[in-house]
């Protein structure tokens, strides 16, 4: 074989074996070029403004985190009742009177003894001028003075002298109610309390009638037993007292049990001769009432109801401070003003015991009173509160003797009369 034919092969073997490698390394680049193009698209950053999550496979219920993605701006989100702002809640209704209908009422007007005091087809001239007031006069030693005569006594309204146009000392019909305190701070007394009230009933004399209440806080006063002058009823609704856990509302029951006996057979100045009163029977710690004792006392101005309290305020906290009195001188305060403001009295028993005698007094109180009348020299029926003053002539040697009767009343006004006279203020419900 010449040179030349091995050096063509040679060089023929070269270019084969440099087309060898040109193939093979194309085979090796050709895959990393692809993936390079598979992968050109732009890649994800750890910039943390940016909270997109790699995937987007929802895990199961099981594997879900709360989320804590900002909801966008332009969404409000909707509240839950956790989380709603609380709407403001709406004003306490007024408490009412519960009355029951009870057997008593009914058997009491059947049996005829409640006699009617006004003939339905009598005219009557109603004289809305006179006032009335109902006074107890007393010695030293507070006991009644029966023996009085109407040349006796002496009647300033706002400190200008009275002419009395009508006196009577006569025993008239009482109506009065038991408002007896059935919260649990009277738990120890109930028993002795339902025997005193069995001891009033007991003297009730014809033509008289009670009604009996039992309230513990303002949603639990009720009528237990409506006016009747059946005995018996009464001592049975007495019997099914008890005491419960409760706010106590000593204003609110005085508040409603007044306005009921000064309406009931409410008649006209001359001929309503009756006489209402309330005996209140508590502690006298008033915790939720829902009026104040400002609305109390101007109500107790426009009507002639004479409360007798027996408070039982031994018990109460007689721990006070510099500023704040203490539990029991409030209630103390409280029931004293609410027997000197109406012409009544207030017992404060040290032992039950008293009780029994307490009644006796009370009863006793209710009938050895007089009755003087008179028109008020200030003819004005402008609403504004007049006081009142009773004087009892001196009686030379015997015992001083006083008179007690309310303090005074709220004129009756006319619609369109202003006042020339500031009333007493109330402040405002509770919102």
């Amino acid at each position: 074989m010449s040179r030349r034919q091995i050096s063509v092969r040679h060089a023929r073997g070269r270019r084969l074996a440099a087309l060898a490698l040109a193939v093979f390394l194309v085979a090796a680049v050709l895959p990393m070029t692809r993936a390079q193009q598979t992968d050109a698209r732009p890649r994800r950053t750890t910039d943390t403004n940016q909270q997109t999550p790699a995937r987007t496979t929802t895990p199961p219920p099981s594997a879900r985190q709360p989320q804590t993605a900002t909801p966008a701006t332009n969404v409000q989100p909707t509240p839950t009742p956790a989380t709603a702002k609380p709407q403001p809640s709406a004003s306490p209704a007024p408490p009412t009177l519960q009355t029951k209908p009870t057997p008593g009422t009914q058997s009491s007007a059947a049996a005829g003894q409640a006699p009617q005091e006004i003939d339905p087809e009598e005219l009557i001239t109603i004289d809305t001028n006179l006032t009335r007031l109902n006074v107890r006069v007393i010695d030293r030693a507070n006991r009644p003075v029966n023996d009085m005569k109407q040349g006796e006594f002496r009647v300033f309204e706002d400190g200008v002298p009275q002419q009395i146009d009508y006196f009577s000392r006569e025993e008239v019909p009482i109506s009065y109610g038991l408002v007896i305190d059935n919260s649990g701070s009277l738990r120890f007394q109930i028993n002795q309390v339902i025997e005193a009230g069995k001891t009033i009933i007991n003297s009730n004399k014809s033509g008289d009638e009670t009604f009996l209440v039992r309230f513990v806080s303002s949603d639990k006063i009720e009528t237990v037993q409506d006016f009747t002058a059946n005995q018996e009823d009464l001592i049975d609704a007495l019997e099914q007292l008890y005491t419960e856990g409760g706010q106590t509302a000593v204003i609110d029951a005085v508040m409603l049990s007044a306005e009921r006996v000064a309406e009931y057979k409410k008649g006209n100045d001359l001929n309503d001769r009756r006489r209402r009163a309330l005996i209140l029977v508590t502690d006298g710690e008033d915790r939720s009432s829902f009026y104040k004792q400002e609305e109390l006392f101007a109500e107790l101005r426009e009507n002639d109801v004479q409360i007798f309290v027996i408070g039982f305020v031994n018990e109460l906290d007689a721990q006070g401070g510099f500023i704040r009195k203490s539990s029991k001188d409030k209630a103390v305060n409280l029931l004293n003003k609410l027997a000197e403001q109406t012409g009544g009295r207030a017992f404060f028993p040290t032992s039950l015991s008293e009780l029994p005698q307490i009644a006796q007094e009370i009863t006793k109180d209710l009938r050895t009173q007089y009755v003087i009348g008179y028109y008020p020299t200030n003819k004005a029926r402008d609403g504004s509160f007049r006081t009142v003053r009773v004087q009892v002539a001196d009686a030379g040697k015997r015992d001083k003797r006083i008179a007690v009767t309310r303090s005074g009343y709220t004129a009756r006004r006319d619609p369109g009369a202003t006042s020339n006279k500031p009333t007493t203020p109330t402040n405002n419900r509770p919102q």
